[in-house]
């Protein structure tokens, strides 16, 4: 570099020094980071038309929610059954079921349906949970006949071949064995058995290694059969789209579906009687951490105090500032996250919450759940809590509707669960209206400490005597002898639960 060039560059370098010494002489002093987050805000308000219901003759409900402004609609063709109705012995059908419609249907293979629904500019996605299965894709408004004429088919007309139901058991079971090594997951799935007891929504929804292996072509066909009808049905269609258009694009597309003379199989109880103890250790030896789960049963989803407990939950473990990672984590450091859930069902519910923490200190992460849910039974959640965590829930929700394909599963939830569809506007007035004597009473009802289940798993070594001193009904199951297809999570030839020595 020449030296005219070296000299104009250092003084363009001190003149910039000068000047930003200048401005900081001349700026006032930055105010200090604030140590408080700012109170909430007042809470938006939501403009969300009531949603259209219409009928066909062959008994499907047609569910519209017009959201003019952009050219999409988003179509989801949900089943009032899922994973509540899997067989005895056959966990996981109701979701294997689902994951095969668009493996291959109406003459078309796989890949041949994935490239449809690419060319209309969408994507085909399948599942199943509890009480629901659905098929759905969002389009631009243009599309949306030829995407409902793919959905039909394949809703209608799968095939459930033979090599895609085994790459699809393969892969499940892969799915599953990997779930079942984390600690967190095995704790989460034996404390459904706790709760749900040998009821429909006790057993795994994902199935098990052994339940998918003894799933045949002919399971699936014959739950297809029984379950994937018109009268059973529900197509939500929200977005650019009127009721009218609603109702004609569904008779072209599924008019012509036939209701079957059969009636819709009979319900299971989704509760029944556990026989598993309070307080479950499973030995998983050689764990790096241990996950720790405390469950409850809870009311339905149709229950009149719904929007308290989802409040109650928010206080909870909701959310990172909730009183379960208030305690856990951020005090204490022992966990990298400690959550709750409030799961509302068809005819029965369940409170979960989660951590995973090192092995040594799963004794104190237990004692500090049960701490929690008792003092949610006994203390009043004072007004900067519970605004902060209705602020929270409600956001949420705001963000859940953005999208279209956010809408429609808002709006097939309530259908799914015979709620007023009018309460997709409801939300945030029914949560602002919950007041800290309700949680206190929702709580006191439903998380007393003679219902809970407790479920630990991790190397048992490390906790299991500080856990048993505390609680000497402890019983030791070892991780590797679980039968999970068992509402007592052992082969049929062991009699009893019996603890370790």
């Amino acid at each position: 570099m020449n030296r005219p060039m070296k000299l104009f560059r250092l003084a363009a370098l001190t003149a910039a020094v000068f000047a930003a010494s200048q401005v900081l002489a001349t700026s006032p002093i930055a105010p200090a980071f604030p140590t408080e987050p700012p109170a909430p805000g007042p809470a938006p308000v939501l403009t969300i038309p009531t949603p259209s219901v219409q009928t066909l003759a062959n008994g499907l409900q047609v569910v519209s929610v017009r959201r003019a402004g952009l050219p999409l609609v988003t179509a989801q063709l949900v089943l009032r059954s899922g994973g509540e109705m899997d067989p005895p012995q056959l966990a996981g059908l109701a979701d294997l079921t689902a994951n095969l419609l668009t493996k291959g249907a109406a003459g078309k293979s796989a890949p041949q349906i994935a490239a449809a629904a690419e060319t209309l500019g969408g994507s085909l996605g399948a599942a199943a949970g509890w009480d629901e299965s659905a098929v759905g894709i969002t389009v631009t408004t243009p599309k949306l006949p030829q995407a409902l004429s793919l959905l039909a088919a394949v809703v209608r007309q799968p095939d459930f071949g033979a090599a895609e139901l085994k790459r699809a058991q393969a892969q499940a079971v892969d799915d599953l064995r990997l779930m079942l090594s984390r600690p967190t997951s095995l704790a989460s799935l034996a404390a459904g058995r706790g709760v749900f007891g040998d009821g429909a929504y006790g057993h795994s929804r994902s199935g098990t290694p052994a339940s998918i292996a003894r799933i045949s072509r002919a399971d699936v066909q014959q739950l297809h059969d029984r379950l994937y009808r018109p009268d059973n049905a529900i197509l939500v269609l929200t977005g650019d789209i009127t009721p009218a258009q609603a109702q004609q694009l569904a008779q072209t597309s599924f008019g012509s579906w036939s209701k079957p003379a059969m009636p819709l199989p009979v319900r299971p109880a989704g509760m029944r009687a556990s026989n598993l103890p309070a307080i479950l250790l499973i030995d998983q030896h050689g764990a790096g951490q241990a996950g720790v789960v405390a469950a409850h049963a809870a009311p339905p989803r149709n229950d009149a105090d719904y929007y308290v407990g989802t409040v109650a939950n928010a206080v909870l473990g909701g959310s990172y500032s909730a009183r379960l990672n208030e305690e856990i984590r951020i005090k204490r450091g022992l966990s990298y996250g400690a959550t709750s859930r409030l799961q509302s069902l068809g005819d029965a519910g369940m409170w979960l919450a989660a951590a995973q923490t090192k092995n040594p200190s799963a004794p104190q992460v237990v004692e500090l759940m049960l701490g929690e849910f008792n003092r949610l039974a006994t203390t009043k959640v004072d007004a900067q809590e519970l605004a902060a965590r209705k602020a929270t829930l409600i956001g949420s929700y705001g963000r859940s509707l953005e999208t279209s394909a956010g809408l429609a599963q808002q709006v097939g939830e309530l259908a799914v669960y015979g709620v007023k569809l009018d309460e997709i506007g409801k939300y945030i007035a029914q949560v602002q209206a919950v007041t800290p004597k309700q949680i206190e009473a929702y709580a006191h009802k439903h998380l007393d400490a003679a219902g809970s289940k407790v479920v630990v798993v991790g190397d048992a070594a490390q906790f299991g005597d500080a856990i048993r001193k505390a609680h000497p009904q402890a019983v030791l199951l070892q991780s590797n002898a679980l039968d999970l297809d068992s509402p007592t999570l052992q082969p049929a030839a062991t009699s009893a639960v019996t603890t370790a020595r």
